[in-house]
């Protein structure tokens, strides 16, 4: 960037000139609790930001999709109620969408970005969507820096392209994001197709038993196919020579009956181990290790059916994570309490208040039955039914039983940093992956990174983003130090 950045003096401040007190910690009640209406600015930024972009998604807005079926393979039933999880061999419907995560509706599918997992199982009680990513971890850890992050990522509002200053700018601040990081610019950072590799819900959830005792649970979608990479140079190629690369694969391989599938796991913790538990189990920047909390199968995903319309099973999909079952519910995951709101949020805006009852969106195994009436492209489903509940009309009910198991919080309100647990920091698992790569997986994983960083204008962005990666293991850092200093020498 060239141009002389255009500094306004003065406290940030809301919409309408509010001086904002705390932009880095959504209010919750008490440290650990679950996010509050309250919080004005939170809900502002997210409103904002879905309406920042018309009218395909602000993320994930490249995406292929695909129907199939889910399989429970073991018994869970003692650790949920959830009626597609009930017996082993249940088979349920579903529709899962791929995406990346930066690019525009037109973009490259061959490009260095994390990739959307976004699964909608059609049960009996209702449909349950579980939104996550090809990666267990993300960038930040809390709902009200998402807006700033995504701005990072896209298109520089005077350049009008995606800005090396502003991405390693915010990283270098944000040093949570260093895992996250790690994992992008590693080998599985730019996967060869959506069928060769792994999703995962990537939160923590809730789930709850008949008894009503509650579990913590990470899901995990392990493809079948074999984790299969390109290295930058293949995938710039291939971006140039078939941007469609990626959803062409899904498509014929479907079709010509090789239809791609994953195993799904768990990982299990009941709720008394939370609270002494050595890392924050509701820190999206940080894994379960599998030695603590071994992954369980629990079932059979395949992809089987293509749409017959991708703009309006593809394009109009939509999913949010506050779409649960009984069963299964949130935790105090700062990111997921966010989600809860912007999902549903983005949809309305994008897609319509009706969105819901588009073929691709509306329950398949029962019936949606509401007060919610008008709006645009309402059907008039409800015909002549009343509109309000209680009502003597033979009108639907309320069941009196939550989806999910309550939980306990305390504490004044207040913009609350996440508790931090025995081991947490904002290193320690970044440095526990370079560790477990290869020799040739730590020299690709350093050669991407200081290729990317040696594009930042400013010395104190790139040596800033260096110390992250000297912090998490200092071969690490020494070895992005050099090589950066390679492509582009840093001042003394």
């Amino acid at each position: 960037m060239t141009q002389e950045a255009h500094v306004t003096q003065g406290p940030l401040t809301t919409e309408t000139g509010a001086p904002v007190a705390d932009n880095q910690n959504s209010e919750t009640a008490g440290v650990g609790g679950p996010m509050l209406i309250q919080d004005q600015l939170l809900l502002e930024k997210l409103a904002h930001f879905n309406r920042e972009r018309i009218p395909e998604r602000v993320v994930h807005a490249r995406g292929a999709g695909a129907y199939g079926t889910f399989t429970v393979t073991a018994d869970v039933t003692k650790y949920t109620r959830a009626a597609f999880l009930s017996e082993v061999g249940k088979e349920t419907e579903t529709f899962l969408r791929f995406s990346t995560v930066a690019g525009n509706l037109g973009a490259a599918d061959a490009v260095r970005d994390p990739r959307g997992f976004s699964l909608k199982f059609y049960t009996e009680e209702g449909n349950y969507d579980l939104v996550g990513n090809n990666t267990p971890v993300f960038f930040i850890k809390d709902a009200i820096k998402f807006p700033d992050f995504i701005h990072t990522q896209k298109r520089d509002p005077y350049t009008g392209s995606q800005e090396a200053d502003n991405v390693w700018d915010f990283w270098g601040l944000s040093p949570e994001a260093t895992h996250q990081v790690t994992w992008l610019f590693g080998d599985r950072g730019i996967p060869a197709s959506y069928r060769h590799m792994n999703g995962y819900g990537s939160h923590t959830f809730q789930w709850n038993n008949e008894a009503g005792e509650v579990f913590w649970v990470k899901y995990h979608f392990k493809t079948d196919q074999g984790i299969k990479n390109l290295t930058a140079a293949d995938a710039e190629a291939l971006a140039g020579k078939d941007p469609d690369s990626h959803q062409r694969d899904l498509r014929e391989s479907i079709e010509r009956g090789d239809f791609p599938t994953w195993t799904v796991q768990v990982q299990i913790m009941p709720a008394a181990d939370a609270a002494n538990y050595r890392f924050n189990p509701f820190d999206l920047t940080k894994v379960w290790p599998h030695e603590d909390y071994p992954p369980i199968e629990i079932g059979k995903l395949e992809l089987n059916r293509n749409p017959e319309n991708v703009f309006a099973e593809v394009e109009q999909s939509i999913f949010s994570p506050a779409h649960f079952v009984p069963g299964i519910g949130p935790s105090p995951d700062k990111m997921l309490q966010g989600r809860l709101f912007a999902y549903g949020d983005a949809h309305r805006y994008r897609v319509g208040i009706n969105a819901d009852h588009l073929p691709v969106n509306r329950p398949h195994a029962t019936e949606a039955r509401t007060n919610s009436r008008d709006g645009f492209l309402y059907d008039g489903r409800h015909k002549g039914a009343k509109n309000y509940e209680p009502n003597s009309f033979g009108g639907p009910f309320q069941t009196d039983r939550a989806l999910w198991a309550s939980t306990a919080v305390s504490g004044g309100t207040g913009n609350h940093e996440a508790p931090s647990h025995a081991e947490d920091n904002d290193f320690v698992q970044a440095g526990d992956l370079y560790r477990l790569m290869s020799e040739d997986e730590k020299a690709r994983l350093i050669e991407n990174l200081a290729g990317n960083i040696a594009g930042v204008s400013r010395d104190d962005i790139a040596e800033r983003a260096i110390n992250n990666f000297r912090q998490a293991d200092d071969d690490f850092g020494k070895r992005v130090e050099a090589a950066v200093q390679a492509l582009r020498p840093l001042c003394a």
